[in-house]
């Protein structure tokens, strides 16, 4: 392997702990509706025998700030759908309207904002924990080629110190997301 291939490893593998993190910041209510927070339920539809993920299984729109409504594609999965939200961590209570399912948003408590803002940097402490652990990879890798002898020592700390740049670089990624993100959620 040669540095830069390491090096392209080291920086995609940083870039994952990012997106790992924007993901679950994704489905974390922040007292606004938005399809997000429901789209990745997985729901186990009796009709078809299997488990599915609702956006494989209806429309999902937010026609008011407060409101998503679920329209299924298949009329019978209603029931199922309706089933899987309520069993969900969400603890919104769907309504049943016709053949579309509305979820009503309610306003975040105070105490449940603080309780979110918390859960946002636990995730941010994995992501970092992840581009740390790239990091470690990395300069392993850099090392490795060092005592090799394919590359030069002062190749090597001048590698650490890129590595350690690019290191630098998503975690302040990560501390501007947690930063939006902890605004959005005690905004009220």
């Amino acid at each position: 392997m040669d540095p830069d291939t390491a090096l392209l490893e080291t920086e995609d593998a940083m870039k994952k702990g990012v997106d790992y993190m924007l993901q679950e910041f994704s489905g974390i209510r922040t007292g606004k509706a938005s399809p997000s927070l429901v789209e990745g339920i997985s729901i186990q539809v009796a009709s078809y025998g299997s488990s599915m993920r609702l956006k494989e299984l209806a429309m999902i729109s937010t026609p008011e700030p407060r409101l998503i409504v679920i329209q299924p594609f298949d009329p019978s999965t209603t029931q199922d759908i309706e089933k899987g939200l309520k069993e969900s961590k969400l603890g919104i209570n769907p309504n049943v309207d016709g053949k579309n399912i509305r979820l009503p948003i309610p306003e975040l408590s105070e105490e449940r904002r603080r309780d979110l803002v918390k859960v946002v940097k636990q995730i941010a402490e994995d992501s970092r924990v992840r581009i740390r652990a790239a990091r470690k990879d990395g300069i392993d890798k850099m090392k490795q080629l060092e005592k090799d002898k394919e590359i030069t020592e002062d190749d090597l700390h001048r590698l650490e110190k890129e590595i350690q740049t690019l290191t630098d670089t998503h975690v302040k990624q990560i501390d501007e997301h947690v930063a939006s993100k902890e605004k959005e959620i005690m905004q009220v």
